[in-house]
C-alpha cells in the first residue's frame, strides 16, 4: 500500500517503471517471495495474466518480445519457479527476443546458506541471458530497471534476468522512476549504402535473404519495396516466413526444415547473398552446407543490429551494423541498375515457390494435414496468427501456409516444444480481435497443455489444433532412419483432447477425416470458447513427402548394401 508523499515501496518502484516504459502485459505464477510485487499490481493499469505453470508464463511472455519488438515481461518465484521458467530465456536467447524475466530472490540476510530454494541466478542463467542482475540495493531498482529495457533490447535482442531478493522489495524508496527507454537504432552508413549498391550492379544472380528480430510493419514494408525495385528473389530463414508477404511476386520461399530444393540451388549458385537481419544458423544454413565458412564462395554481405555477430560464422564482403528496420528503409531509397542482368529471375523463383506449396500429397489415413492447412490458408483472415512449437506436423505449415503479414508466424527458432499454447494465449491476450489458431503435435501439447486453463480462466478464445498420431514423430523418423525397426521410447498413449478440453470448460471435437475439419473449426469458433481440435493422424504420415516405413525400408536397404 502506497503511503502519502514520496515514498513507496521498492516493489511499487518496478512497477511504477514498467508502466512508465509502457508494459502492458505481465505473465506469472505467483510466489511468495514477491508477494509486494503482486501487492503493486493491485489497482494499476497493467493486464496481469496467471499462467499454471512458469515455462508457460515465460513463453508467453518470450512470445510478446517476439511479436512486439518490446520485452515481454514475466515475474516467477524463487527456486523451482525459476527452473521451470528457464526454457522460455533458452528460447529468447535463441530467437533474439527481448525480455525481461523478473525472480523472487531469498532475502539478503539468508543468501550463501543455500536458503530455502535459493539458487544463484548468475550462474544459473549467465550463459543463457545477456544480462543476469540481483538488484541488493532498493534505491536502484529504477535505475537497474531501465538498464534491463535498453539491454533486452539493443544490438541483438534476448533475455535479461533480474533477481528481487524479498526484502529488498518491501523498503521503502524515494527515488524517482527513471525516464522510459528508447530502442536504440544503428543506421547503415552512405557508403555502406554505395559500396552495396555497386555490388548489385555488377552481381548476376543475387538473393536476398530475411531473418531474425527487430522488424515491424515499417520494416516488413521497406523491405518489400527495395526487392520490387531491384528484382530480388527473396527468402526468409526459419520459421521467419512472415517477414515478407508469400504471395509477393518476389518471395521464393522458407530455408527451414525441408525446404524446396530449387531453392537451395539457388542460393549455392547466388553469386551476391545479401543477409538482412539474421544469423543464417544451422537450420536454415542446412548445417552450415549452403555457404562456405569462414569465407562465403559468393560474395556475401551481412545486415545485422549486432555487432559482435558480423564476422562470428561467416566472414563478410560487407558488414553493415544496422537494425533491420533503419536498413530497409534506406535500401528502398537506392537506385536499381539501369540493366538488370537477373531480370526474371524473381519471377522464375516465385513461380518455383507457388508450385512447391501449392497442392499436398496424398498421405495414409483419414486425416490429410496438408490439405487442413491448405483450408486454413484459404479461409483465415491474412491478419490471422498462427503459432507451432516443434515436431514434424510443424512441416505442413511451414510448407503449404502463405503469411501474409507482419508478426502472423509466432514459432520458437529454438525448436522447443510445448510453445504453440502460451503463445496462442500471449496472442491473444495482445490481438483480442484476431483470430489466433495454435498447432500443436501431441507430445508437444501435453508440455504445456494446462494452460489451456488460462485461456479459459481469461475468456481467450484460441483454437488449440493437437494432430495426434501417437508418437514423437520427429524422433521416431530419426530413429527409423538411423535403427530401423528398433522403436524405443517413442511411442505416445494420448487422452481424449476434446474431453480434455470440455474438462477445462472449453470447446472440444474430434476430426477423424479430412472432411470433418472445416466444420469443426466452424463449430469451435462459434461457440466464443476456447476450443481443442483432436486431429486423429496415421503416424505413417510422418513428413508431407515421406512415410516411416519408406524411411525405414531405406535404412534397412543401406544396411544391407
Amino acid at each position: 500500500m502506497r503511503l502519502q508523499g514520496n515514498l513507496r515501496t521498492a516493489a511499487e518502484a518496478l512497477v511504477d517503471q514498467l508502466i512508465v516504459n509502457e508494459v502492458q502485459h505481465v505473465f506469472c505464477v505467483p510466489g511468495e517471495s514477491y508477494l509486494a510485487v503482486l501487492d503493486a499490481f493491485h489497482d494499476r493499469d497493467l493486464a496481469v495474466t496467471v499462467c499454471r505453470q512458469e515455462g508457460g508464463a515465460a513463453m508467453m511472455a518470450e512470445a510478446i518480445g517476439k511479436a512486439t519488438g518490446r520485452p515481454g515481461v514475466c515475474f516467477v518465484t524463487r527456486g523451482p519457479g525459476a527452473t521451470n521458467a528457464s526454457p522460455g530465456v533458452h528460447i529468447a536467447q535463441q530467437d533474439s527476443s527481448p525480455m525481461i524475466l523478473f525472480i523472487g530472490q531469498v532475502g539478503r540476510d539468508q543468501r550463501e546458506r543455500e536458503a530455502f530454494q535459493e539458487v544463484d541466478y548468475r550462474a544459473m542463467f549467465g550463459g543463457m541471458a545477456k544480462w543476469v542482475v540481483e538488484i541488493t540495493d532498493p534505491a536502484r531498482m529504477p535505475e537497474l530497471i531501465s538498464r534491463a529495457f535498453y539491454v533486452a533490447t539493443s544490438g541483438r535482442p534476448g533475455p535479461v534476468v533480474v533477481a528481487l531478493p524479498q526484502d529488498v522489495l518491501t523498503e521503502r524508496i524515494e527515488a524517482p522512476p527513471a525516464p522510459p527507454f528508447r530502442p536504440v537504432d544503428t543506421a547503415p552508413g552512405a557508403a555502406d549504402l554505395a559500396t552495396l549498391q555497386d555490388m548489385l550492379a555488377t552481381a548476376e544472380r543475387p538473393i536476398l535473404l530475411l531473418g531474425g528480430s527487430r522488424w515491424s510493419d515499417a520494416g516488413h514494408a521497406a523491405i518489400a519495396t527495395f526487392a520490387s525495385r531491384f528484382a530480388l528473389p527473396v527468402a526468409t530463414t526459419f520459421r521467419r516466413t512472415h517477414l515478407f508477404d508469400a504471395l509477393h511476386p518476389c518471395f521464393a520461399g522458407d530455408l527451414g526444415i525441408g525446404p524446396n530444393p530449387k531453392l537451395l540451388a539457388r542460393v549455392k549458385e547466388a553469386d551476391l547473398v545479401l543477409l538482412v537481419g539474421g544469423r543464417l544458423g544451422e537450420l536454415p544454413s542446412q548445417g552450415y552446407t549452403l555457404i562456405d565458412i569462414p569465407g562465403p564462395q559468393m560474395t556475401f554481405v551481412h545486415v545485422h543490429p549486432g555487432a559482435e555477430e558480423l564476422g562470428l560464422v561467416y566472414r563478410p564482403h560487407l558488414a553493415i551494423n544496422a537494425t533491420p528496420v533503419a536498413f530497409a528503409q534506406a535500401a528502398a531509397t537506392l537506385v536499381p541498375p539501369a540493366s538488370i542482368a537477373w531480370q526474371g529471375e524473381a519471377a522464375a523463383a516465385h513461380a518455383d515457390y507457388l508450385a512447391w506449396s501449392e497442392t499436398p500429397a496424398a498421405v495414409p489415413g483419414g486425416v490429410n494435414f496438408g490439405e487442413v492447412v491448405l483450408w486454413l490458408r484459404e479461409n483465415l483472415p491474412p491478419d490471422s496468427v498462427i503459432t507451432n512449437g516443434a515436431g514434424n506436423y510443424a512441416g505442413w505449415i511451414h510448407r503449404y501456409y502463405r503469411f501474409r503479414q507482419f508478426a502472423t508466424q509466432i514459432a520458437p527458432i529454438s525448436g522447443s516444444m510445448g510453445y504453440a499454447v502460451p503463445s496462442a494465449i500471449a496472442m491473444k491476450r495482445l490481438h483480442p480481435r484476431r483470430t489466433v489458431v495454435s498447432v500443436n503435435g501431441d507430445g508437444d501439447f501435453l508440455m504445456n497443455g494446462q494452460e489451456f486453463a488460462t485461456a479459459v480462466q481469461f475468456g481467450l478464445p484460441v483454437v488449440v489444433i493437437v494432430c495426434d498420431n501417437g508418437i514423437y514423430g520427429t524422433i521416431r523418423m530419426h530413429q527409423e532412419r538411423e535403427y530401423p525397426g528398433r522403436v524405443s521410447a517413442t511411442t505416445l498413449r494420448n487422452p481424449d483432447f476434446a474431453a480434455y478440453a470440455r474438462a477445462f470448460g472449453g470447446f472440444g471435437a474430434t476430426v477423424e477425416t479430412t472432411a470433418e475439419f472445416a466444420p469443426a473449426f466452424a463449430a469451435a469458433q462459434a461457440s466464443g470458447l476456447p476450443a481443442i481440435l483432436h486431429l486423429k493422424i496415421d503416424p505413417e504420415a510422418i513428413t508431407p513427402t515421406a512415410t516411416l516405413a519408406g524411411i525405414r525400408k531405406t535404412a534397412l536397404a543401406r544396411e544391407e548394401g
